[in-house]
């Protein structure tokens, strides 16, 4: 019997394949940033799915039919936690897919990878080589056209940084060596991370507690000057007065 078939008869689909999340910290906060920030970007969107580094099974009742891209997004899918994606459940495959490319697996992203996101349909396809061992240019993209993810070129160069724009997702992927952001070509800023909306977050706060803390102190010494006031106009209404008056 197939290690994937239990013994209720049904198909296990599994949830991992206990090797690391990525092969190196550089690729997995990269990994984590361009989830992040595309995530954050769309939070408002209930049918807007995006995630990564998750198991995406696209032949039901085949186990071994799948595919786990680093980056994926997808319209018209609802928002939530996911253990595994099974394209015949979700009737919609990854429409945007990234992958932070290495040595060992960039003939794999190239190759067999690619012909998989051809069936699956995705619409683009970006592979960044964030160490720049495997690849020159470190940043490369792809666009499905007649069923086929042809090469796109770049759309500029800004800043040493090649920029690719995604029209699925209305954005840009600027990149070059362990540099990888999405950026709002509207505003020409990065998207920002949770981190980095935290951290804004809490700057914020710390500004604001301080403008508070400054205007109570202003405040008191307001205050204080005007009992000061009150109290030395009364002194000298008192030596104004006349002896016995």
């Amino acid at each position: 019997m197939s290690p994937h078939i239990l013994k209720s008869g049904k198909v296990h689909y599994p949830e991992s394949d206990g090797k690391p999340m990525a092969e190196t910290d550089i690729h997995r906060d990269l990994m984590l940033e361009a989830i992040e920030a595309v995530r954050e970007r769309f939070r408002d969107e209930p049918n807007f799915y995006v995630s990564g580094n998750l198991f995406v099974y696209y032949e039901e009742g085949d186990p071994e039919k799948v595919v786990a891209p680093d980056f994926f997004a997808v319209r018209g899918v609802p928002r939530g936690q996911r253990r595994i994606y099974k394209v015949w459940e979700e009737v919609k495959g990854p429409e945007v897919v990234l992958e932070l490319t290495s040595p060992t697996t960039h003939l794999e992203d190239l190759g067999n990878k690619r012909a998989i996101y051809e069936v699956l349909g995705v619409s683009e396809y970006f592979i960044c080589d964030p160490l720049v061992k495997a690849s020159q240019p470190n940043l490369r993209g792809f666009r499905l056209k007649e069923g086929v993810l042809q090469p796109i070129p770049e759309s500029r160069r800004e800043q040493g940084l090649q920029v690719f724009a995604s029209e699925v997702l209305g954005l840009e992927l600027h990149g070059s060596g362990s540099t990888l952001r999405w950026v709002d070509p509207l505003t020409g800023k990065p998207l920002p991370t949770r981190q980095e909306i935290r951290q804004r977050a809490d700057e914020e706060k710390q500004r604001a507690d301080e403008e508070r803390e400054r205007a109570e102190k202003e405040r008191a010494r307001a205050e204080a000057a005007i009992a000061e006031n009150v109290r030395l106009r009364a002194e000298l209404e008192r030596l104004r007065r006349p002896p016995g008056g």
